[in-house]
């Protein structure tokens, strides 16, 4: 019988080739209740999911975005599940009903660089 995947799931930030954590500096742009209302999105996923609609929607192919409602705007974190470890790939604030492509695009490609990473160790 498979054993439930530990609680909470560990939160990974990817980081660039030069040491860069996208999401972390994103974060840290936004003001203090906007990080708290992320976080605590973010926290819920680690410890229930999976997780579905509202809170988190499939993009496909394994790319996953959590939702954040922050009052008059919306943001979006991108992430993928490896190893039962949540690895945040990119944030935005949309100002738009849908992502840009040009946003998922940059997320699919942090996410197969992460996977090359990850499976050639």
């Amino acid at each position: 019988m498979a054993q439930p995947a530990p609680r909470p799931l560990r939160v990974i930030f990817f980081r660039t080739g030069t040491g860069n954590e996208p999401v972390r500096e994103w974060l840290l742009k936004l003001t203090t209740d906007e990080r708290k209302s992320i976080g605590a999105d973010i926290l819920t996923v680690q410890w229930v999911w999976p997780v579905g609609k509202p809170l988190v929607d499939s993009l496909g192919r394994g790319l996953w975005e959590v939702r954040s409602s922050l009052g008059d705007r919306i943001a979006r974190v991108f992430f993928i599940i490896v190893n039962e470890e949540i690895v945040l790939l990119h944030g935005i604030v949309k100002k738009s009903r849908t992502a840009p492509n040009q946003e998922l695009d940059l997320a699919r490609k942090r996410q197969s660089l992460y996977l090359t990473i990850t499976n050639n160790r």
